[in-house]
């Protein structure tokens, strides 16, 4: 890492003004506070702009200019932090299952989260699963509820695979599934290109926003649809009908500042 690695200046990006000791209580803190404070988003995909997956480049990006990204990104960095602030941490892939409730159906691994290893105790930490992303961290441990400041969560077991599931409007659905294996930069950085670069990716085609809120809200801008979602499952949903007014609340809402001309897909 560079000199210019500041951990003062990340901290302050995702307002964290607390203990930065190695314990269970600062890695919720500050999962938390990430997931309610760098935003969930693929701009700069549907801009066909490079994603740059070396610690120095997300720095650069999230922290210097105040963006957000994708899980390769949000999860590459906060891996990073954790690790400078003396955690065992280390990244491990998973394969997303949102919209794919059969689980004969193998998704691509794409996706990356982070485990990490406390007195013994073994827990999983993602603040880049969009909509869905973690405000707390989850035991490794099968089959028991284990609430956030967001949704309730839990862990299924099949062999060695484990299901992260969400419950939504008294519902279980799959997040992803993960098998614990290292998940290194040169395979994020192979799964990164598809991701971006593959026309059957929906990161090419969609528009997907997503920023946890405090007392556990979350707001999502999906194409053209701006959604705010209350605890208690409650949405408001508005349609952004002018590429002036997505601008706005992309900056307003989202803090991501683009420049007044610019045209995201879909138009």
């Amino acid at each position: 890492m560079p000199d210019s690695f500041d951990l003062t200046r990340y901290l302050e990006r995702i307002r964290h003004s607390g203990s930065t000791a190695a314990t269970l209580s600062t890695l919720n803190a500050l999962t938390e506070a990430h997931a309610e404070s760098v935003p969930f988003e693929n701009v700069d995909v549907l801009l066909r702009r490079a994603i740059h997956l070396e610690p120095a480049a997300l720095y650069e990006k999230i922290v210097t200019h105040q963006r957000g990204g994708y899980c390769f990104e949000l999860n590459g960095l906060f891996l990073e932090l954790l690790q400078r602030l003396g955690f065992d941490a280390r990244p491990i892939g998973a394969r997303v299952r949102l919209g794919e409730p059969d689980r004969s159906v193998l998704p691509r691994r794409t996706h990356l989260l982070i485990e990490v290893r406390i007195d013994g105790a073994t827990w999983i930490t993602d603040v880049g699963v969009g909509a869905a992303s973690l405000t707390h961290a989850l035991r490794l441990q099968p089959d028991v509820e284990q609430p956030t400041p967001h949704e309730p969560r839990r862990l299924q077991q099949q062999g060695d695979r484990w299901f992260h599931q969400i419950r939504r409007d008294g519902i279980w659905s799959d997040v992803y599934e993960f098998t614990r294996d290292d998940f290194p930069l040169v395979d994020r950085q192979l799964a990164n290109w598809y991701t971006s670069t593959c026309p059957d990716s929906p990161f090419l085609t969609d528009l997907s926003v997503a920023l946890a809120q405090p007392q556990g809200e979350r707001i999502t801008l999906k194409n053209r649809e701006f959604t705010r979602r209350a605890p208690d499952g409650t949405t408001r949903r508005h349609v952004l009908e002018s590429e002036a007014q997505r601008l706005r609340v992309l900056e307003r809402s989202f803090g991501i500042q683009l420049p007044a001309r610019t045209q995201l897909p879909p138009k």
